[in-house]
């Protein structure tokens, strides 16, 4: 089920994976290790968790550099000698960004312009990034298409907007090849469950394991496309091997479903054969009511072909709790 690992490049091939201690990182350093290139990992260990790594730093294919985005100088060794990028490194939760703009600023748009350029002084082949299905703002239109966004609703949004327009400017001014990835609501194994801005499904399965009450901001009836991270792997990787044309452009990335967090609450209690009320509270400023992709774009010129559905994702997704929290 797994469509990237047929995927070929250059035995001597080099991968530098910021944010590489993260979630997404760190299992994009899993994948690429597995199969047999080379990956330096760059992380400031701010998000980022060294255990999710751990097992990789005996791997002699594996290089790990602990250091800022926000260095232009540490971006420019990290991408000495690599052929793709892979930058997942920034900060992330919409609530946060309200609340502390400024770090937002200084982290994705600084840290991201950093590592274009550090990649275009390098001659890096290509550099994938990570964006957000935050950047359709306030747009109304199911399902999200690329090209028809709205006005952002959070400077986190507002930051992935921006680092959008730089990718196309590097693209095009100074023949970075850069593929923005619009990640819709990932989830999987690794995702942190016990962080203050954690995201909604590790949350709640760790609320749930602890014997306490879940709350749901506004009526739960607000929808999303989540989206298994083996999607957002292949998605990366197959960026990476796709044609020049998909250069400057950015893709949704999700599996073209979407379901309410009532849903995937009673589905979670049903899973960890739990019966229990939650509590709604009053809703977020800056959350988007309703997200889901139109995934054509993506299937046309990075030929993603996403194996994982939500169900089946999530059940792997309850296993790897189970066992780790």
């Amino acid at each position: 089920m797994m469509g990237y690992k047929n995927l070929e490049f250059a035995n001597d091939t080099v991968f530098l994976i910021t944010g590489a201690a993260g979630f997404i990182g760190s299992n994009l350093v899993e994948a690429v290790l597995e199969m047999g290139y080379q990956v330096r990992g760059l992380d400031n260990l701010s998000n980022g968790r060294k255990e999710n790594i751990e097992e990789f730093m005996d791997n002699h294919d594996f290089t790990f550099i602990e250091g800022d985005i926000r260095n232009y100088n540490t971006c420019l060794k990290a991408a000495e000698g690599v052929d793709y990028t892979l930058h997942q490194a920034a900060l992330g939760s919409v609530p946060r960004s309200m609340r502390e703009p400024l770090i937002y600023e200084d982290n994705n748009i600084k840290g991201t312009s950093n590592m274009m350029e550090a990649a275009r002084t390098n001659n890096v082949k290509r550099f994938v990034y990570a964006s957000s299905s935050s950047v359709y703002g306030d747009s109304k239109e199911l399902p999200k298409e690329e090209g028809k966004e709205g006005q952002v609703l959070s400077p986190y949004a507002l930051t992935k907007s921006i680092k959008e327009k730089y990718a196309k400017l590097y693209t095009q001014a100074y023949n970075l090849e850069c593929i923005g990835l619009r990640y819709f609501n990932v989830f999987g194994r690794r995702q942190d469950p016990f962080s203050e801005y954690a995201a909604v499904i590790p949350k709640f399965i760790k609320i749930l394991k602890d014997g306490n009450q879940v709350e749901i901001y506004g009526d739960g009836e607000q929808s999303r496309d989540f989206t298994y991270i083996e999607n957002v792997i292949e998605a990366n990787l197959k960026a990476c091997a796709s044609d020049s044309k998909a250069a400057g452009e950015a893709f949704n990335i999700a599996y073209g479903e979407r379901f309410t967090i009532n849903q995937i609450y009673d589905l979670m209690c049903d899973k960890l054969d739990i019966d229990r009320k939650a509590k709604y509270v009053s809703k977020r400023p800056g959350d988007i009511r309703h997200s889901l992709a139109d995934i054509s774009k993506a299937k046309e010129l990075l030929n993603y072909d996403p194996n994982w559905d939500f169900r089946s994702g999530f059940d792997e997704a309850i296993k790897w709790y189970k066992e780790n929290i």
